[in-house]
């Protein structure tokens, strides 16, 4: 697609971090303009950065907050920029947020979005219903007239558990509490409500119905500046956790006719019932059981999951977005034609076989597959801090249909290495073979009701356990050698007819051999285990490092000097005791307990915020507060203790 907006338009801020911003500038180099990007402290070495024409530092004013986010800061980078510049958000941040936009226009520059206007109407779940009913689009039974704790519980008890909780404001899975009986309302209305208000700026909530088998489905719209308004098809987006999206397609799979119909006619008629003039997204609750379909949300923004629309579309929202900025009319058909079947794995620095615990590290290699789109906002040597959002990159396939989609992922997964920290690579990968996602029968509960296998030992740790002992470390190198099935090259292999060479490697507190063939591949056997194979490896012996990929998972490994071959291992966990710790490094968020309190099980004691999710810690057992050595704002690591507690038996502790 080519547009005259370059003409017209030199330069554009990029007012986002990451993927996304490293997306947008694609596009706008494209369209030959100078891009101007944002960075903080832990950003400066980041991609992103390295791909701007200009950066503005925002560290001055960082402060205590988050510098991305702050309109106030913003207010300021714009009195920096020349009249005209355009400014696009991207999405999280201040994408959706109506005082920015504003700000953006008054300073006389190009908001490339819609019309603050807009976005002060949909911005809130609370407006957006009431112009849904009006449109004549159904939404689900709800209440949000007061926010008088009382008289929300009034109308939960009225609308039946269970009811969900959900901030008005903003989006991203944030602020949203499920309630199935009275006694769970008031905690999950105050988590939600501080969330909300930590995330947004307003702890508005509304209560409404839960659906117990959901789907999420979304239709993508565009519209201009001169009244018009195109869908551009559906999206399915219901694998989720904590109301994340994490897995999505195009066009939404296993829908009746009549339903998909229906759904894209409300997105437009409710788009056109606001004058909406560019990328947006409706989304929509379907019972997967009745098939009755219910307005969610809109999201007044570019979504992360745009990039199957496009791939099924063969158009560039972000083309569009500046296009509809400029006052151009929409250059698209309508209806638009949809051809084949896209998927989109979101990559996350999280683990999932520990509750999606966030990871911290750095990136060491990063190997992707032909033919895929990657859209990722590390490269190697970028480093994962817990100040973002966890998603690092997108990756995306595009089929002839949904089942040749779904081969093209699996192989894209299979040759997929991130080295350096656990990613959720593993879980699509297991993901794209289940039954359940094969039948297009997934619901937004499936995580919930589906235990994520627990990921497996690195096949070298299966097979070669040979040095965890320190009185196995005295056995001379030959002993070792043959006593390690490693020796035994038949069962995992990547390439069996090169000479090979051993060499230690360590991977947690596991020490154990392992071959590589003389240009740098690891392989060998699992003995007895069940043979397992490598789909891809990374090996750098300038650092020392070894990255392999089995069944999308990639396991870490760091290359051992002779001296570390033979020494003993050494227990290296800190004790902890009862202590309440940190399951991962975060942010402290609320302290809610201080020295001599009394405290029952179950009871939150710590609230801690990593990569923008609140965790409440709490209580396994009755006890006495003995110290809290941590301060709302401090940063903790893993197993950093956060409450301690006296000697006392939890009998008498008991309140």
């Amino acid at each position: 697609m080519t547009t005259s907006v370059s003409s017209k338009l030199t330069t554009v801020l990029i007012a986002n971090r990451g993927e996304i911003a490293r997306r947008i500038a694609r596009t706008a180099r494209m369209m030959g303009l100078h891009t101007i990007g944002l960075v903080t402290a832990p950003d400066r070495l980041m991609p992103h950065a390295a791909e701007m024409d200009r950066l503005i530092d925002l560290e001055q004013w960082r402060g205590t907050g988050e510098p991305y986010a702050d309109s106030a800061v913003m207010s300021e980078v714009l009195g920096l920029l020349p009249a005209g510049t355009a400014v696009h958000p991207g999405y999280g941040f201040l994408a959706e947020n109506a005082t920015f936009a504003h700000m953006v226009s008054d300073a006389d520059m190009v908001w490339v979005g819609p019309k603050p206007s807009v976005i002060e109407q949909m911005g809130s779940k609370i407006n957006a219903r009431a112009i849904a009913e009006t449109a004549g689009v159904a939404t689900i039974p709800g209440y949000s007239e007061s926010q008088v704790d009382g008289d929300l519980c009034a109308a939960a008890e009225r609308i039946g558990w269970p009811v969900l909780v959900k901030a008005s404001a903003g989006g991203g899975g944030k602020g949203i509490r499920i309630a199935r009986a009275s006694d769970e309302f008031e905690p999950a209305l105050h988590e939600a409500r501080s969330e909300a208000l930590r995330a947004f700026g307003d702890d508005r909530v509304i209560v409404e119905r839960y659906i117990e088998r959901p789907r999420h489905i979304e239709v993508q719209i565009m519209g201009d500046h001169h009244g018009r308004v195109v869908d551009l098809g559906t999206r399915e987006c219901s694998v989720q956790r904590r109301y994340q999206k994490l897995f999505e397609e195009a066009p939404a799979p296993n829908l009746p006719d009549d339903v998909r119909a229906a759904i894209r006619g409300a997105a437009v008629k409710l788009a056109e019932s606001v004058g909406y003039d560019s990328a947006g997204t409706v989304e929509f609750v379907v019972d997967a059981a009745t098939h009755e379909w219910f307005f969610l949300e809109m999201n007044t923004r570019l979504q992360v999951e745009h990039c199957v629309t496009e791939q099924v579309t063969g158009v560039d929202l972000v083309e569009l977005m500046f296009q509809s900025a400029m006052g151009e009319p929409l250059s698209l058909a309508d209806p638009i034609t949809i051809t084949g079947h896209a998927l989109e794995a979101r990559i996350a620095a999280e683990d999932p076989t520990v509750d999606f615990v966030p990871q911290i590290g750095t990136v060491h290699h990063v190997v992707v597959p032909s033919e895929v789109r990657w859209d990722a906002a590390v490269e190697p040597g970028s480093t994962i801090t817990p100040h973002f959002d966890s998603m690092i990159a997108k990756l995306i396939v595009t089929g002839s249909s949904r089942p040749d989609a779904i081969t093209k992922m699996r192989t894209a997964l299979d040759g997929l290495v991130i080295g350096g920290l656990v990613t959720t690579a593993g879980l699509h990968r297991w993901l794209v073979d289940h039954p359940m996602f094969v039948d297009a029968a997934i619901t937004t509960r499936f995580l919930d009701e589906t235990r994520v296998p627990a990921m497996p030992a690195p096949p070298i740790i299966q097979a070669a356990r040979v040095w965890r002992d320190a009185n196995r470390t005295s056995q001379s190198a030959q002993s070792v050698q043959s006593a390690s099935p490693w020796s035994n090259h038949t069962g995992f292999s990547l390439t069996p007819h090169q000479p090979r060479r051993p060499i230690g490697v360590r991977h947690a507190d596991e020490v154990v051999e392992v071959t590589l063939s003389t240009d740098g591949v690891a392989d060998g056997t699992g003995g007895d285990q069940p043979a397992a194979r490598a789909t891809a490896s990374v090996v750098d012996q300038s650092t020392g490092r070894v990255s392999i990929t089995v069944n999308g998972t990639t396991f870490h490994f760091e290359m051992l000097s002779r001296t570390e071959r033979w020494a003993a291992t050494l227990e290296n966990r800190r004790g902890t005791g009862d202590a309440l710790v940190a399951p991962f490094p975060a942010v402290v968020a609320e302290v809610n307990v201080a020295p001599g309190d009394v405290v029952a099980g179950g009871q939150v004691l710590v609230v801690i915020e990593a990569m923008k999710m609140l965790h409440s810690l709490k209580a396994t057992g009755a006890g006495i507060v003995d110290a809290v050595p941590v301060a709302v704002g401090d940063q903790v690591s893993t197993d950093q203790p956060l409450v301690t507690f006296t000697e006392d038996s939890p009998e008498e502790a008991s309140p």
